[in-house]
Protein backbone atom coordinates (compact mmCIF):
# COMPACT_ATOMS: atom_id res chain seq x y z
CA UNK A 1 0.00 0.00 0.00
CA UNK A 2 3.36 2.38 1.03
CA UNK A 3 4.37 1.93 -2.78
CA UNK A 4 0.72 2.23 -4.21
CA UNK A 5 0.33 5.59 -2.21
CA UNK A 6 4.01 7.31 -2.68
CA UNK A 7 3.54 7.11 -6.83
CA UNK A 8 0.29 8.22 -6.82
CA UNK A 9 1.62 11.16 -4.86
CA UNK A 10 5.10 11.67 -7.06
CA UNK A 11 4.68 14.28 -9.30
CA UNK A 12 2.76 16.68 -6.84
CA UNK A 13 5.49 16.47 -4.25
CA UNK A 14 7.99 19.75 -3.52
CA UNK A 15 11.22 19.57 -4.16
CA UNK A 16 12.35 19.86 0.00
CA UNK A 17 10.08 16.44 0.57
CA UNK A 18 12.36 15.61 3.76
CA UNK A 19 9.79 18.29 5.17
CA UNK A 20 7.13 16.44 4.64
CA UNK A 21 8.23 12.88 5.84
CA UNK A 22 5.88 13.31 8.91
CA UNK A 23 2.83 13.20 6.92
CA UNK A 24 4.48 10.21 4.02
CA UNK A 25 4.34 6.17 4.27
CA UNK A 26 7.79 6.43 4.30
CA UNK A 27 10.90 7.25 6.49
CA UNK A 28 13.98 9.14 4.75
CA UNK A 29 16.07 5.85 5.76
CA UNK A 30 14.22 4.02 2.93
CA UNK A 31 15.31 3.07 0.04
CA UNK A 32 11.76 4.54 -1.65
CA UNK A 33 12.70 8.01 -0.34
CA UNK A 34 15.72 7.75 -1.66
CA UNK A 35 13.81 7.16 -5.51
CA UNK A 36 11.88 9.88 -4.55
CA UNK A 37 15.16 12.30 -4.11
CA UNK A 38 16.64 10.78 -7.42
CA UNK A 39 13.89 12.79 -9.31
CA UNK A 40 14.83 15.91 -7.89
CA UNK A 41 16.02 17.33 -11.20
CA UNK A 42 12.73 16.56 -12.67
CA UNK A 43 11.10 18.07 -10.02
CA UNK A 44 13.07 21.24 -9.88
CA UNK A 45 12.45 21.37 -13.73
CA UNK A 46 8.79 21.29 -13.23
CA UNK A 47 8.41 23.49 -9.70
CA UNK A 48 10.68 26.40 -11.47
CA UNK A 49 8.46 26.09 -14.71
CA UNK A 50 4.85 26.60 -13.14
CA UNK A 51 4.33 29.73 -11.47
CA UNK A 52 1.81 27.79 -9.28
CA UNK A 53 3.70 24.91 -8.19
CA UNK A 54 6.66 27.79 -7.25
CA UNK A 55 4.29 29.97 -5.44
CA UNK A 56 4.69 30.33 -1.62
CA UNK A 57 1.09 29.64 -1.19
CA UNK A 58 1.64 26.05 -2.59
CA UNK A 59 4.64 25.20 -1.01
CA UNK A 60 5.15 27.08 1.75
CA UNK A 61 4.35 26.23 5.39
CA UNK A 62 1.23 27.00 7.14
CA UNK A 63 3.35 28.98 9.87
CA UNK A 64 4.59 30.82 7.19
CA UNK A 65 1.84 31.75 4.76
CA UNK A 66 -1.11 31.76 7.63
CA UNK A 67 0.86 32.65 11.13
CA UNK A 68 -2.81 33.86 12.66
CA UNK A 69 -4.61 30.76 11.75
CA UNK A 70 -1.47 28.69 12.77
CA UNK A 71 -1.46 30.31 16.25
CA UNK A 72 -5.24 29.87 17.16
CA UNK A 73 -4.41 26.18 16.06
CA UNK A 74 -1.06 25.73 18.32
CA UNK A 75 -3.41 27.50 21.49
CA UNK A 76 -5.80 24.48 20.66
CA UNK A 77 -2.88 22.13 20.62
CA UNK A 78 -1.69 23.26 24.04
CA UNK A 79 -5.20 23.10 25.58
CA UNK A 80 -5.51 19.50 24.60
CA UNK A 81 -1.97 19.17 26.04
CA UNK A 82 -2.40 21.19 29.74
CA UNK A 83 -6.35 19.66 30.47
CA UNK A 84 -7.56 16.30 30.99
CA UNK A 85 -10.32 15.61 28.06
CA UNK A 86 -13.00 13.83 29.63
CA UNK A 87 -15.49 14.28 26.66
CA UNK A 88 -17.09 10.67 26.17
CA UNK A 89 -17.08 11.09 22.19
CA UNK A 90 -13.49 12.54 22.02
CA UNK A 91 -10.35 10.74 21.50
CA UNK A 92 -6.78 11.24 19.87
CA UNK A 93 -6.32 9.74 17.55
CA UNK A 94 -2.86 7.86 16.08
CA UNK A 95 -0.15 9.30 13.67
CA UNK A 96 -0.55 7.32 11.02
CA UNK A 97 -4.22 8.14 10.90
CA UNK A 98 -2.98 11.59 10.64
CA UNK A 99 -1.07 10.65 7.60
CA UNK A 100 -3.75 9.59 5.79
CA UNK A 101 -5.73 12.03 6.71
CA UNK A 102 -2.90 14.69 4.58
CA UNK A 103 -2.26 12.80 1.53
CA UNK A 104 -2.91 13.18 -2.42
CA UNK A 105 -5.99 10.99 -1.40
CA UNK A 106 -7.64 13.92 -0.64
CA UNK A 107 -7.53 15.20 -4.06
CA UNK A 108 -9.37 12.98 -5.86
CA UNK A 109 -13.24 12.48 -6.52
CA UNK A 110 -14.25 9.21 -6.58
CA UNK A 111 -18.42 9.14 -7.13
CA UNK A 112 -19.70 5.96 -6.76
CA UNK A 113 -18.80 2.56 -5.64
CA UNK A 114 -15.92 0.85 -6.47
CA UNK A 115 -15.32 -0.33 -10.09
CA UNK A 116 -18.09 1.68 -10.71
CA UNK A 117 -17.46 5.29 -10.75
CA UNK A 118 -18.36 8.50 -12.10
CA UNK A 119 -14.86 9.69 -12.46
CA UNK A 120 -11.77 8.28 -14.22
CA UNK A 121 -8.43 7.94 -12.62
CA UNK A 122 -9.84 5.68 -9.49
CA UNK A 123 -7.72 2.96 -9.73
CA UNK A 124 -6.11 3.65 -6.56
CA UNK A 125 -8.94 4.71 -4.89
CA UNK A 126 -10.75 1.38 -5.33
CA UNK A 127 -7.85 -0.37 -4.47
CA UNK A 128 -7.93 1.75 -0.87
CA UNK A 129 -11.95 1.56 -0.20
CA UNK A 130 -12.31 -2.05 -1.02
CA UNK A 131 -9.18 -2.48 1.62
CA UNK A 132 -11.49 -0.50 4.25
CA UNK A 133 -14.07 -2.61 3.57
CA UNK A 134 -12.53 -5.43 4.16
CA UNK A 135 -10.40 -4.75 7.32
CA UNK A 136 -13.98 -3.08 8.23
CA UNK A 137 -15.04 -6.65 8.27
CA UNK A 138 -12.55 -8.25 9.91
CA UNK A 139 -11.93 -5.78 12.51
CA UNK A 140 -15.33 -7.07 13.95
CA UNK A 141 -14.71 -10.76 12.84
CA UNK A 142 -17.83 -10.82 10.03
CA UNK A 143 -18.44 -13.10 7.27
CA UNK A 144 -18.36 -11.63 3.95
CA UNK A 145 -20.72 -14.02 2.69
CA UNK A 146 -23.09 -12.86 5.63
CA UNK A 147 -21.82 -9.01 6.04
CA UNK A 148 -21.89 -6.07 3.51
CA UNK A 149 -20.11 -2.09 4.47
CA UNK A 150 -20.57 0.98 2.89
CA UNK A 151 -17.37 3.36 4.03
CA UNK A 152 -18.27 6.32 2.66
CA UNK A 153 -20.58 7.99 5.23
CA UNK A 154 -18.90 11.41 6.28
CA UNK A 155 -19.92 10.61 10.12
CA UNK A 156 -22.04 8.76 12.30
CA UNK A 157 -25.19 11.26 11.72
CA UNK A 158 -25.72 10.67 7.93
CA UNK A 159 -24.82 7.24 8.39
CA UNK A 160 -27.58 6.66 10.49
CA UNK A 161 -30.05 9.32 7.95
CA UNK A 162 -28.68 7.13 5.22
CA UNK A 163 -30.32 3.80 6.82
CA UNK A 164 -33.19 5.42 7.65
CA UNK A 165 -33.84 7.22 3.93
CA UNK A 166 -32.76 3.71 2.53
CA UNK A 167 -34.68 1.33 4.76
CA UNK A 168 -37.29 3.52 6.85
CA UNK A 169 -38.65 5.30 3.91
CA UNK A 170 -39.99 8.57 4.15
CA UNK A 171 -42.75 8.82 7.33
CA UNK A 172 -42.12 5.81 7.62
CA UNK A 173 -42.36 4.90 11.90
CA UNK A 174 -38.93 4.33 14.11
CA UNK A 175 -38.35 3.93 17.71
CA UNK A 176 -35.03 5.15 19.28
CA UNK A 177 -34.24 6.05 23.26
CA UNK A 178 -34.84 9.16 24.43
CA UNK A 179 -32.49 11.72 24.09
CA UNK A 180 -33.09 13.33 27.61
CA UNK A 181 -32.56 9.37 28.66
CA UNK A 182 -29.50 8.64 26.69
CA UNK A 183 -30.40 8.49 23.20
CA UNK A 184 -29.07 10.43 20.18
CA UNK A 185 -30.87 13.77 18.29
CA UNK A 186 -30.50 11.20 15.20
CA UNK A 187 -32.77 8.55 17.01
CA UNK A 188 -35.58 10.72 16.40
CA UNK A 189 -35.94 13.03 19.02
CA UNK A 190 -38.36 15.72 19.01
CA UNK A 191 -40.50 17.91 21.99
CA UNK A 192 -44.06 19.04 22.92
CA UNK A 193 -43.65 21.72 20.12
CA UNK A 194 -41.12 21.47 17.92
CA UNK A 195 -39.82 18.59 15.87
CA UNK A 196 -35.65 19.12 16.52
CA UNK A 197 -34.08 16.39 14.23
CA UNK A 198 -34.34 15.60 10.57
CA UNK A 199 -34.91 11.71 11.54
CA UNK A 200 -38.26 13.29 13.33
CA UNK A 201 -39.00 15.88 10.72
CA UNK A 202 -38.77 13.41 7.72
CA UNK A 203 -39.78 9.82 9.67
CA UNK A 204 -42.50 9.27 12.63
CA UNK A 205 -40.72 8.91 15.49
CA UNK A 206 -41.78 7.44 18.82
CA UNK A 207 -38.77 7.54 21.65
CA UNK A 208 -38.70 4.50 24.25
CA UNK A 209 -37.46 5.13 27.75
CA UNK A 210 -35.55 4.01 30.63
CA UNK A 211 -36.87 3.53 34.23
CA UNK A 212 -36.61 7.02 36.18
CA UNK A 213 -35.96 5.01 39.10
CA UNK A 214 -33.32 2.31 37.90
CA UNK A 215 -32.16 4.47 34.86
CA UNK A 216 -32.26 1.38 32.80
CA UNK A 217 -33.68 0.74 29.83
CA UNK A 218 -37.57 -0.46 30.31
CA UNK A 219 -38.00 -3.30 28.34
CA UNK A 220 -41.20 -4.42 28.65
CA UNK A 221 -41.92 -1.13 28.32
CA UNK A 222 -40.63 -0.78 24.72
CA UNK A 223 -42.16 -4.12 24.19
CA UNK A 224 -45.42 -2.53 24.77
CA UNK A 225 -45.59 0.67 22.48
CA UNK A 226 -43.59 -1.24 19.65
CA UNK A 227 -46.89 -3.55 19.50
CA UNK A 228 -49.11 -0.28 19.64
CA UNK A 229 -47.00 1.55 17.25
CA UNK A 230 -45.72 -0.73 14.93
CA UNK A 231 -42.08 0.71 13.62
CA UNK A 232 -40.57 -0.38 10.47
CA UNK A 233 -36.86 0.21 12.24
CA UNK A 234 -35.87 -0.10 16.02
CA UNK A 235 -32.52 1.64 16.81
CA UNK A 236 -30.58 -0.31 19.81
CA UNK A 237 -28.30 2.85 20.42
CA UNK A 238 -26.87 4.92 22.72
CA UNK A 239 -25.07 8.67 23.20
CA UNK A 240 -24.98 8.51 26.99
CA UNK A 241 -26.43 5.61 28.70
CA UNK A 242 -23.64 3.69 31.05
CA UNK A 243 -24.62 -0.32 30.80
CA UNK A 244 -24.54 -2.82 27.97
CA UNK A 245 -27.88 -3.04 25.80
CA UNK A 246 -29.19 -6.61 25.87
CA UNK A 247 -29.65 -7.15 21.66
CA UNK A 248 -31.41 -10.30 22.00
CA UNK A 249 -34.25 -8.65 23.63
CA UNK A 250 -34.11 -6.09 21.08
CA UNK A 251 -34.07 -8.36 18.07
CA UNK A 252 -36.80 -10.34 20.12
CA UNK A 253 -39.32 -7.03 19.62
CA UNK A 254 -38.20 -6.17 16.45
CA UNK A 255 -38.97 -9.84 15.33
CA UNK A 256 -42.58 -9.99 17.34
CA UNK A 257 -43.02 -6.31 15.12
CA UNK A 258 -41.84 -7.50 11.84
CA UNK A 259 -39.32 -4.49 12.26
CA UNK A 260 -35.17 -3.87 11.24
CA UNK A 261 -33.27 -3.87 14.26
CA UNK A 262 -30.31 -1.06 14.06
CA UNK A 263 -27.07 -1.04 16.66
CA UNK A 264 -25.93 2.42 16.62
CA UNK A 265 -22.81 1.37 18.23
CA UNK A 266 -20.84 4.76 17.55
CA UNK A 267 -19.54 5.28 21.39
CA UNK A 268 -18.69 1.76 21.95
CA UNK A 269 -17.33 0.31 18.78
CA UNK A 270 -13.74 0.12 19.69
CA UNK A 271 -14.90 -1.69 22.60
CA UNK A 272 -17.02 -4.40 20.75
CA UNK A 273 -14.34 -4.69 18.13
CA UNK A 274 -11.70 -5.62 21.43
CA UNK A 275 -14.56 -8.42 22.40
CA UNK A 276 -14.96 -5.87 25.63
CA UNK A 277 -18.62 -6.09 25.62
CA UNK A 278 -20.96 -7.75 23.66
CA UNK A 279 -21.51 -7.65 19.84
CA UNK A 280 -24.73 -6.55 18.27
CA UNK A 281 -23.88 -8.21 15.26
CA UNK A 282 -25.10 -11.66 16.29
CA UNK A 283 -28.80 -9.75 16.57
CA UNK A 284 -29.06 -7.29 14.36
CA UNK A 285 -29.53 -6.27 10.38
CA UNK A 286 -27.74 -2.99 10.49
CA UNK A 287 -25.23 -1.64 12.20
CA UNK A 288 -23.85 2.07 12.01
CA UNK A 289 -20.45 3.39 13.99
CA UNK A 290 -18.35 6.18 13.95
CA UNK A 291 -15.02 5.87 14.00
CA UNK A 292 -13.59 8.43 16.10
CA UNK A 293 -14.56 7.91 19.41
CA UNK A 294 -13.18 4.45 21.14
CA UNK A 295 -12.33 3.06 17.57
CA UNK A 296 -9.85 5.96 17.81
CA UNK A 297 -9.91 6.59 13.58
CA UNK A 298 -10.67 9.58 11.31
CA UNK A 299 -13.82 11.24 11.68
CA UNK A 300 -16.18 9.55 9.73
CA UNK A 301 -19.14 6.82 9.83
CA UNK A 302 -19.66 3.26 8.68
CA UNK A 303 -22.69 1.26 8.01
CA UNK A 304 -22.55 -2.67 8.17
CA UNK A 305 -25.62 -4.41 6.77
CA UNK A 306 -26.56 -7.75 6.30
CA UNK A 307 -26.51 -10.08 3.30
CA UNK A 308 -28.53 -13.21 2.29
CA UNK A 309 -31.14 -14.67 3.91
CA UNK A 310 -33.40 -13.02 6.07
CA UNK A 311 -36.23 -15.84 7.17
CA UNK A 312 -37.51 -18.57 6.00
CA UNK A 313 -41.33 -19.23 5.24
CA UNK A 314 -43.04 -21.80 6.06
CA UNK A 315 -43.44 -23.44 3.00
CA UNK A 316 -39.67 -23.37 3.20
CA UNK A 317 -39.41 -20.58 0.70
CA UNK A 318 -36.44 -17.93 1.76
CA UNK A 319 -36.80 -13.94 2.14
CA UNK A 320 -33.58 -12.78 1.08
CA UNK A 321 -32.24 -9.16 2.43
CA UNK A 322 -31.98 -6.32 0.12
CA UNK A 323 -30.10 -4.05 1.80
CA UNK A 324 -27.07 -3.74 0.35
CA UNK A 325 -28.56 -1.45 -2.96
CA UNK A 326 -31.12 0.49 -0.75
CA UNK A 327 -28.45 1.88 2.07
CA UNK A 328 -25.37 2.24 -1.16
CA UNK A 329 -27.93 4.27 -2.98
CA UNK A 330 -28.95 6.19 -0.02
CA UNK A 331 -25.62 7.23 0.74
CA UNK A 332 -24.93 7.75 -3.17
CA UNK A 333 -26.23 9.50 -5.05
CA UNK A 334 -29.18 9.74 -2.49
CA UNK A 335 -27.40 12.25 0.50
CA UNK A 336 -24.07 12.16 -0.85
CA UNK A 337 -21.52 13.40 -3.31
CA UNK A 338 -18.09 12.12 -3.56
CA UNK A 339 -16.85 10.63 -0.63
CA UNK A 340 -13.65 11.75 1.56
CA UNK A 341 -11.03 9.29 0.20
CA UNK A 342 -8.42 10.16 2.57
CA UNK A 343 -10.75 9.85 5.71
CA UNK A 344 -11.37 6.19 3.91
CA UNK A 345 -7.51 5.17 4.30
CA UNK A 346 -7.59 6.35 7.51
CA UNK A 347 -10.25 3.94 8.35
CA UNK A 348 -8.20 1.23 6.38
CA UNK A 349 -5.62 2.02 8.86
CA UNK A 350 -7.81 2.56 12.02
CA UNK A 351 -9.69 -0.95 11.43
CA UNK A 352 -6.10 -2.54 10.92
CA UNK A 353 -5.57 -1.28 14.74
CA UNK A 354 -8.33 -2.35 15.99
CA UNK A 355 -6.95 -6.17 15.08
CA UNK A 356 -3.88 -6.07 17.33
CA UNK A 357 -3.54 -6.84 21.38
CA UNK A 358 -2.23 -3.74 22.26
CA UNK A 359 -5.89 -2.37 21.39
CA UNK A 360 -7.36 -4.76 22.68
CA UNK A 361 -5.51 -4.09 26.10
CA UNK A 362 -6.35 -0.08 25.56
CA UNK A 363 -10.29 -0.83 25.56
CA UNK A 364 -9.84 -3.13 28.82
CA UNK A 365 -8.22 0.15 30.35
CA UNK A 366 -11.09 2.43 29.27
CA UNK A 367 -13.33 0.38 31.18
CA UNK A 368 -11.28 -0.32 34.16
CA UNK A 369 -10.28 3.34 34.37
CA UNK A 370 -14.12 4.44 33.99
CA UNK A 371 -15.34 2.05 36.45
CA UNK A 372 -12.40 3.47 38.68
CA UNK A 373 -13.67 6.86 37.87
CA UNK A 374 -17.40 6.14 38.97
CA UNK A 375 -16.63 4.27 42.26
CA UNK A 376 -14.21 7.16 43.36
CA UNK A 377 -17.32 9.71 42.92
CA UNK A 378 -19.93 7.60 44.51
CA UNK A 379 -17.71 7.16 47.45
CA UNK A 380 -17.52 10.97 47.69
CA UNK A 381 -21.25 11.33 47.54
CA UNK A 382 -22.22 11.98 44.00
CA UNK A 383 -25.05 10.00 42.11
CA UNK A 384 -24.29 8.28 39.08
CA UNK A 385 -26.73 7.06 36.91
CA UNK A 386 -27.58 3.27 36.86
CA UNK A 387 -25.40 2.98 39.85
CA UNK A 388 -22.34 2.20 37.81
CA UNK A 389 -20.79 1.75 34.34
CA UNK A 390 -20.42 -1.24 31.64
CA UNK A 391 -18.36 1.27 29.31
CA UNK A 392 -16.58 4.12 28.36
CA UNK A 393 -18.57 6.54 30.41
CA UNK A 394 -20.64 7.86 33.36
CA UNK A 395 -23.72 10.09 33.96
CA UNK A 396 -22.98 12.03 37.29
CA UNK A 397 -26.27 13.58 38.73
CA UNK A 398 -25.11 16.59 40.05
CA UNK A 399 -28.46 17.03 42.13
CA UNK A 400 -26.95 15.14 44.44
CA UNK A 401 -24.42 17.91 45.08
CA UNK A 402 -27.06 20.88 44.68
CA UNK A 403 -26.01 21.74 41.26
CA UNK A 404 -26.74 21.52 37.87
CA UNK A 405 -25.33 20.54 34.49
CA UNK A 406 -24.61 23.69 33.31
CA UNK A 407 -22.41 25.48 36.41
CA UNK A 408 -20.67 21.69 36.69
CA UNK A 409 -19.40 21.64 32.81
CA UNK A 410 -18.73 25.57 33.32
CA UNK A 411 -16.33 24.68 36.23
CA UNK A 412 -14.36 21.99 35.46
CA UNK A 413 -14.40 23.75 32.27
CA UNK A 414 -12.45 26.89 33.72
CA UNK A 415 -10.39 24.23 35.72
CA UNK A 416 -9.10 22.75 32.60
CA UNK A 417 -11.15 19.51 32.50
CA UNK A 418 -13.38 19.29 29.67
CA UNK A 419 -16.98 17.16 30.12
CA UNK A 420 -20.81 18.54 28.84
CA UNK A 421 -23.73 19.02 30.77
CA UNK A 422 -26.27 16.22 30.02
CA UNK A 423 -29.60 15.23 30.99
CA UNK A 424 -30.38 12.65 33.43
CA UNK A 425 -32.79 10.36 33.80
CA UNK A 426 -36.13 12.43 35.52
CA UNK A 427 -34.61 15.78 33.87
CA UNK A 428 -37.75 17.76 32.13
CA UNK A 429 -35.46 19.52 29.59
CA UNK A 430 -33.02 18.95 27.27
CA UNK A 431 -32.38 22.88 27.94
CA UNK A 432 -31.48 22.65 31.14
CA UNK A 433 -29.90 19.30 32.66
CA UNK A 434 -29.17 18.51 35.72
CA UNK A 435 -26.19 16.17 34.69
CA UNK A 436 -22.44 16.01 33.23
CA UNK A 437 -21.14 12.80 31.31
CA UNK A 438 -17.46 12.44 31.99
CA UNK A 439 -15.46 9.47 29.53
CA UNK A 440 -12.29 8.00 29.66
CA UNK A 441 -11.32 6.80 26.24
CA UNK A 442 -8.96 10.37 25.34
CA UNK A 443 -7.45 10.29 29.10
CA UNK A 444 -6.06 6.14 29.08
CA UNK A 445 -4.88 7.10 25.10
CA UNK A 446 -2.42 9.35 27.05
CA UNK A 447 -1.51 6.42 29.62
CA UNK A 448 -3.70 7.32 32.51
CA UNK A 449 -4.45 4.16 34.69
CA UNK A 450 -6.62 3.76 38.16
CA UNK A 451 -4.07 5.23 40.47
CA UNK A 452 -4.23 8.08 37.49
CA UNK A 453 -8.10 8.56 37.45
CA UNK A 454 -8.49 8.87 41.62
CA UNK A 455 -6.48 11.67 41.09
CA UNK A 456 -8.14 12.83 38.78
CA UNK A 457 -11.39 11.96 40.83
CA UNK A 458 -9.96 14.26 43.52
CA UNK A 459 -9.88 17.08 41.26
CA UNK A 460 -13.11 17.07 39.81
CA UNK A 461 -14.81 17.04 43.53
CA UNK A 462 -12.63 20.14 44.16
CA UNK A 463 -14.06 21.88 41.33
CA UNK A 464 -17.66 20.55 42.07
CA UNK A 465 -16.92 21.76 45.58
CA UNK A 466 -15.82 25.19 44.21
CA UNK A 467 -18.63 25.39 42.04
CA UNK A 468 -21.16 25.22 45.49
CA UNK A 469 -19.21 27.81 46.69
CA UNK A 470 -20.22 29.67 44.29
CA UNK A 471 -23.50 28.86 43.65
CA UNK A 472 -24.85 30.19 46.94
CA UNK A 473 -23.79 33.46 46.26
CA UNK A 474 -25.12 33.35 42.13
CA UNK A 475 -27.81 31.12 42.33
CA UNK A 476 -27.81 28.27 39.31
CA UNK A 477 -28.08 30.24 36.47
CA UNK A 478 -24.83 30.50 34.27
CA UNK A 479 -24.93 33.67 33.55
CA UNK A 480 -24.97 34.66 37.15
CA UNK A 481 -22.02 31.73 38.07
CA UNK A 482 -20.23 33.80 35.78
CA UNK A 483 -20.47 36.77 36.45
CA UNK A 484 -20.08 35.63 40.41
CA UNK A 485 -16.68 34.29 39.52
CA UNK A 486 -15.34 37.52 37.32
CA UNK A 487 -16.48 39.96 39.99
CA UNK A 488 -14.45 37.57 43.32
CA UNK A 489 -11.13 38.06 43.62
CA UNK A 490 -11.23 34.91 45.82
CA UNK A 491 -13.08 32.96 43.50
CA UNK A 492 -10.80 33.36 40.42
CA UNK A 493 -7.35 32.91 42.49
CA UNK A 494 -8.93 29.72 43.49
CA UNK A 495 -9.82 28.77 40.16
CA UNK A 496 -6.39 29.81 38.94
CA UNK A 497 -4.70 27.52 41.74
CA UNK A 498 -6.82 24.46 40.69
CA UNK A 499 -6.62 25.35 37.20
CA UNK A 500 -2.81 25.37 37.82
CA UNK A 501 -1.99 22.06 39.67
CA UNK A 502 -4.11 20.30 37.03
CA UNK A 503 -2.55 21.49 33.80
CA UNK A 504 1.01 20.66 35.45
CA UNK A 505 -0.17 16.83 36.38
CA UNK A 506 -1.96 16.79 32.51
CA UNK A 507 1.41 18.13 30.77
CA UNK A 508 3.30 15.21 32.50
CA UNK A 509 1.45 12.42 29.95
CA UNK A 510 1.86 12.29 26.21
CA UNK A 511 -0.23 13.74 23.53
CA UNK A 512 -0.63 11.61 20.79
CA UNK A 513 -0.19 13.09 17.62
CA UNK A 514 2.25 15.75 15.95
CA UNK A 515 3.98 17.65 17.91
CA UNK A 516 3.63 21.56 17.10
CA UNK A 517 -0.33 20.92 15.16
Amino acid sequence: MSNILVKTCLYSLPKNFSRYSAYCFVKPSQPAHEKIHSKSSYLNRQLHSSPTMSSSIMNGNLWDTDPELYAIIKHEKERQRAGLEMIASENFTSVPVLQCLSTCLHNKYSEGMPNQRYYGGNEFIDEIELLAQKRSLEAYRLNAEEWGVNVQPYSGSPANFAVYTGVVEPHGRIMGLDLPDGGHLTHGFFTATKKISATSIFFESMPYKVNPETGLIDYDKLAETAKIFKPRLIIAGISCYSRCLDYKRFRQIADENGAYLMADMAHVSGLVAAGVIASPFEYCDIVTTTTHKTLRGPRAGVIFFRKGVRSVKANGQKVMYDLESKINQSVFPGLQGGPHNHAIAAIATAMKQATTPEFVDYQKQVVKNAQRLCQGLMSRGYSVATGGTDVHLILVDLRSAGLTGAPGERILELCSIACNKNTVPGDKSALHPSGIRLGTPALTTRGLKETDIDRVVDYIDKALKLAQEITKVSGPKVADFNKTIEESADFKNKIKNLKEEIENYSRSFPLPGFENY
